[in-house]
């Protein structure tokens, strides 16, 4: 049971909420928990969902993306994030198991995935004090200045919705996933 209120219906959540929340329910088909759970603070989710929409606008593609969101869901202990990206990793961007475990663990089975995992992890880890060699591993490997800073975006929104979920203890609506246990 989640510590904070999970509205049961787009009406029980405020008001300034329902239209976003419209939303995501068109997009998605229904209303996961998480967003149910920051809706308790229209600008919450306000800022959530313009940063996902900005993140997505950016330089990665989804199948990256996922791959951060499970490497710092994993290194962050997020239950909830861990069954949702592993969800998404595979129905949205077509991941396969393997590929989700070596994401989970901070790495990739594709080589130029691997240094933006690599580098993600290595972020939330080290808590953004990254080396020169760190910066320079990724920047070999084909990304560029702005899609480092996408990266790191990639790593904002996901340690955000990561806490959101440790505090509230959001109820799971996503097939659970056991954690590898590699909690930073």
């Amino acid at each position: 049971m989640s510590r904070l209120n999970t509205p049961a219906t787009i009406d029980a959540a405020p008001a300034a909420t329902h239209a976003s929340l419209k939303t995501v329910e068109k997009q998605l088909g229904v209303v996961p928990n998480l967003f149910r759970v920051v809706a308790n603070s229209p600008a919450a989710l306000t800022g959530y969902l313009q940063l996902s929409a900005a993140s997505a606008q950016g330089s990665l593609d989804t199948a990256i993306r996922e791959r951060i969101a499970l490497a710092v869901a994993e290194l962050n202990g997020c239950g909830y994030c861990l069954a949702a990206h592993s969800f998404l990793g595979r129905k949205v961007a077509k991941l396969d198991d393997a590929e989700i475990t070596a994401n989970r663990s901070g790495a990739s089975n594709d080589p130029k995935a691997d240094a933006a995992v690599r580098f993600a992890a290595a972020v939330v880890r080290q808590r953004g004090r990254i080396d020169n060699d760190q910066i320079q591993a990724v920047l070999s490997a084909g990304y560029s200045d702005a899609q480092v800073l996408d990266i790191l975006l990639a790593v904002a929104l996901n340690t955000f919705t990561n806490y959101v979920n440790e505090v509230a203890q959001t109820e799971i609506d996503f097939p659970a996933v056991a954690p590898l246990r590699l909690a930073a």
